[in-house]
């Protein structure tokens, strides 16, 4: 387990099935993740894929995030695509419980999963993608110490309208 002041980030359990199967399949959440056309995640398919999770060399990572205090699943991240040649990854961060979101909980997450990418992984760059309409991520991950790399124009399409995708990229501060 990896902790960081209000989170940690550790394995997936059993018990939190029903709780990501939740968050995957909440309408309201899925506009700030799912780049694709919307479809329900059955319970099923959600154990199928938390049962299958697990370290390889591959490098590449799902993390359950578990508020300190509580020891409630409130979200995931995850590190993926990762070049070990030029030592770049991509990551994804999602706040499921509602209750936790703007209240620096995803931030504190993302403090605590690029420790683990550039310490333990030795990775030089991290990149990460999200929408033009949720400014409250993009403030989260500037404070992180992302910054914005590039936009993609009228990349996403949600709700009747395109929006722009913002890239946006953090350096290893130890190199």
């Amino acid at each position: 387990m990896y902790y960081g002041e209000k989170v940690c980030l550790r394995a997936y359990k059993e018990e939190d099935i029903e709780k990501v199967t939740s968050f995957v399949n909440d309408k309201e959440l899925k506009k700030f993740y799912d780049t694709d056309v919307s479809f329900p995640i059955t319970l099923w398919e959600e154990e199928k894929w938390v049962k299958s999770q697990k370290a390889d060399k591959s490098g590449e990572y799902n993390f359950a995030i578990e508020d300190i205090k509580t020891k409630m699943y409130i979200g995931g991240c995850n590190i993926q695509n990762v070049n070990w040649l030029t030592r770049v990854a991509l990551v994804g961060i999602m706040i499921g419980d509602k209750d936790y979101l703007g209240k620096g909980y995803g931030t504190d997450a993302m403090k605590v999963l690029m420790n683990f990418i550039f310490k333990d992984m030795n990775i030089h760059k991290i990149r990460l993608s999200t929408f033009s309409f949720n400014i409250r991520a993009q403030k989260s991950y500037e404070k992180c110490g992302f910054h914005v790399e590039g936009i993609l124009k009228d990349e996403i399409f949600k709700d009747g309208k395109y929006y722009d995708e913002i890239v946006m990229a953090a350096f290893n501060p130890m190199e």
